[in-house]
């Protein structure tokens, strides 16, 4: 019997996953900067095996990010007590909307914006037209 992917090692291959992404980078590229095959790769950004230390401080460099952006969001998506089950949820966490590929090139495209201040006045739209309706504001 197969023992699931730790809830910890799934988040943390997922944020690789994510930045090499949006990076344009493939699993491949990554692989050989790091002296290891694609399938390695594959299986970091599953959580099937564990990323060392030493190896995470190496992926933080190359994908140039901070360690922390690894870690980043883990509470929201592992619960309190860190078993991947949310208060009131029996299914453990499902793969974030961040790793969609239209979420992939909407952020590719907004960082393209060269200008800074044409950026955050899309941010601030984008955040304005998100929110949900309020009810009897017509």
């Amino acid at each position: 019997m197969a023992s699931q992917p730790n809830p910890v090692d799934v988040h943390v291959g997922s944020r690789v996953r994510l930045r090499r992404t949006l990076l344009g980078m493939s699993q491949e590229k990554l692989g050989k900067a790091v002296s290891l095959t694609f399938q390695q790769i594959q299986k970091y950004e599953r959580g099937a095996n564990r990323i060392g230390s030493s190896r995470l401080y190496q992926l933080a460099k190359i994908l140039d990010v901070p360690i922390s952006f690894f870690f980043d969001g883990i509470e929201e998506r592992l619960g309190r007590d860190g078993t991947g089950v949310s208060e009131g949820e029996q299914e453990p966490y499902e793969s974030d909307q961040l790793s969609r590929r239209e979420t992939l090139k909407l952020v590719r495209a907004y960082y393209r914006i060269a200008d800074p201040a044409v950026r955050k006045k899309i941010f601030v739209l984008v955040k304005a037209v998100s929110r949900p309706a309020r009810v009897g504001s017509d």
